[in-house]
């Protein structure tokens, strides 16, 4: 699996925690400002200039963002970050040794 379907997976992953408990979303169905941020965050991931050699995106000197889009991704990251552990613990594994290297 390469880096780039990783973070998709991940995100997916985030968006959906987040959707379920601030939205009331069951049965692994996103409401539509969700799907929408998924699919954006997706569009954005595939047209990365950096494709598979990137660094994590909060490093990334270019903000492949909307600010509009910035905002709603950074509140689902800071939800859902500090819970992955116990929904997703080889993602967040994952992930903290990222940051590390």
């Amino acid at each position: 699996m390469t880096r780039i379907e990783r973070e998709k997976t991940v995100i997916g992953q985030m968006i959906a925690i987040y959707c379920r408990k601030h939205h009331n979303c069951a049965g692994g169905q996103l409401c539509n400002d969700c799907a929408e941020l998924l699919a954006y965050a997706n569009n954005r991931l595939d047209r990365c200039p950096k494709g598979n050699d990137k660094s994590n995106c909060r490093k990334c000197e270019i903000h492949c963002y909307s600010p509009a889009n910035r905002d709603k991704i950074r509140a689902v990251m800071r939800y859902v970050g500090p819970r992955m552990i116990f929904h997703h613990p080889l993602s967040a594994i994952r992930h903290i040794i990222n940051e590390m290297k």
